[in-house]
């Protein structure tokens, strides 16, 4: 699996040959410019993760896109005339060889008196877990996580936590856009989380890497 970060929560994903991308949001615009995508999975609507211009862009540049998410993201889909493919908690598909399995309901608590909103996690080939703005475990062994630090709805320690609930083999920081530095979000979790066997690597924005 090839992983290349674009920023916060935009990941390009190259498994078998198939490549999904994820929440092309506003704090990245690398997603802007790249072709031959297969598949983009969005995990909510919030602007950090689905930026209409920017997913805008990507379909111009790969017309034949498949864009997969939750019904509540349809709804504005739908407003601005973008197709797509509905999936909910415990739901999955296959795109070629690749299976997709949807996981989550609800986006985590931001205040308690802020209406509630749908957020979708995504399980890739048994392998990586990316689970949008929510602490969802899905409840079967991943081998990579992409694991959420920072924002409104959390602070590092429970980020830490979640990533040892998961326990995957190894795992990298996301939602860590909105930082104008990542700074402790990045350099205190490694010797924690190794210290019980998770690797902890930081991606390089526009950088592919191979894990």
């Amino acid at each position: 699996m090839k992983i290349t970060k674009f920023g916060h929560c935009c990941l390009l994903i190259e498994e078998n040959g198939v490549r999904i991308l994820t929440d092309p949001g506003m704090y990245s615009s690398g997603q802007d410019n790249v072709k031959n995508i297969d598949i983009v999975l969005i995990t909510h609507d919030h602007q950090d993760h689905l930026h209409i211009d920017s997913l805008k862009k990507v379909l111009e540049n790969n017309p034949q896109v498949k864009i997969i998410t939750n019904k509540s993201v349809g709804e504005l889909l739908n407003q601005k005339n973008i197709s797509y493919e509905a999936v909910e908690d415990g739901q999955s598909f296959s795109f070629k060889n690749v299976l997709i399995e949807a996981f989550g309901k609800e986006h985590a608590i931001i205040y308690s008196t802020l209406p509630s909103m749908a957020n979708t996690g995504y399980f890739i080939n048994n392998k990586l877990f990316y689970p949008g703005d929510a602490f969802t475990n899905p409840g079967k062994p991943v081998d990579i996580l992409a694991l959420p630090v920072a924002g409104p709805w959390t602070k590092l320690s429970d980020a830490i936590n979640y990533a040892k609930e998961i326990n995957p083999k190894q795992c990298f920081p996301i939602h860590d856009g909105i930082l104008k530095s990542p700074g402790a979000s990045h350099t205190i979790p490694p010797p924690i989380l190794e210290s019980v066997g998770i690797k902890f690597i930081v991606l390089e924005i526009d950088k592919e890497v191979e894990v």
